[in-house]
């Protein structure tokens, strides 16, 4: 992506060109043996935990589960049994990233409820999990529904330029790594990624921007969040993202992170930590630690949890995140 500036941008768009462009970036080159390396750091580490599980059981980490675990630990026990209960405010994010996703590649001019009414047609017809929950949605929970996912889609185009073919735009880009005999697999899925790695003189050098893309305000996870989408690029391709953005719709402004074998090697640690004291909760081997937020706001074990309610009620004057 250049940076040079355009008379066909707004602020807005320019910044953004500014902030995750490459011309003029560093584009490191990473050693040819990153990739078996950390293959090699994460089977060693996560290997111990296989005594957990049973003969056919699969461990599988995603972000979500590692942010929940390294949370607070009370609230992933609660919602380990808890069923999923699909809700406007949960299928709103679905219906925008689908949005943005036709939008992106749109032929004409992208018209954010055109697109959003598309995508809930588009996945009102899938084998999704929300389908049902779109074909049994009132008139009213149907304009709430257009309403918040546009207000999204809408922000992302006053934010972000048309984004050509030659920046390699990828939308809801799925990862998946398999570790120790498939035992344990490590996946996700990328809001947004442009760019490309190559070929350099000793190694892979890294070209890929791997973006997501956040309401709310800005929180420590979502940085988490984003160095296990560059572990995965990592174990998938040898090369890492040379950059990690964190994009709020709502500030119209990109966190970024370069990314280096240090955050890679942190993001292993990570990985491995969250294993374990998963297989510890879930065994009863340990008891779960307390680490009360406003996302106690949204637990499903708030109204049996002295600790969430007390922290709650000393802390009501500042809102970090607009959505669970």
């Amino acid at each position: 992506m250049p940076t040079a500036t355009s008379p066909e941008l707004t602020p807005a768009q320019q910044r953004t060109l500014n902030d995750l462009g490459a011309a003029g970036a560093p584009k490191p080159v990473f050693p040819a043996g990153l990739r078996d390396r950390l293959r090699a750091d994460l089977q060693a580490g996560l290997a111990p935990v296989l005594a957990d599980l049973g003969a056919d059981e699969q461990l599988v980490l995603s972000k979500h589960q590692l942010s929940q675990v390294h949370g607070c630990e009370a609230r992933y026990l609660a919602e380990l049994d808890e069923p999923f209960a699909p809700s406007i405010p949960i299928v709103r994010g679905s219906v925008a990233h689908k949005a943005v996703e036709l939008g992106i590649h749109w032929r004409g001019e992208p018209i954010p409820l055109e697109l959003v009414d598309e995508a809930i047609a588009r996945l009102t017809e899938s084998d999704l999990w929300m389908a049902e929950f779109l074909q049994g949605c009132t008139e009213a929970e149907m304009a709430e529904l257009r309403a918040t996912s546009g207000d999204r889609v809408s922000k992302f185009f006053e934010c972000f330029p048309r984004l050509k073919p030659a920046w390699r735009p990828v939308t809801e880009s799925s990862q998946y790594v398999e570790l120790l005999d498939a035992r344990v697999v490590l996946k996700g899925k990328v809001d947004l990624t442009l760019g490309v790695a190559t070929a350099g003189p000793e190694g892979g050098q890294a070209g890929k921007v791997v973006i997501d893309l956040k309401t709310g305000a800005p929180n420590a996870r979502h940085r988490d969040d984003l160095r296990f989408y560059a572990l995965l690029d990592a174990l998938r391709l040898g090369v890492p993202p040379r950059l990690i953005a964190s994009f709020y719709l709502d500030m119209g402004e990109a966190q970024t992170e370069p990314v280096t074998e240090g955050i890679l090697d942190a993001t292993v640690a990570r990985v491995v930590d969250g294993a374990k004291r998963m297989a510890l909760l879930q065994t009863g081997a340990a008891a779960p630690v307390y680490r009360p937020s406003f996302s106690c706001r949204w637990c499903v074990a708030l109204g049996t949890c002295d600790t969430g309610k007390r922290w709650l009620l000393d802390e009501t004057d500042f809102d970090d995140d607009a959505t669970p």
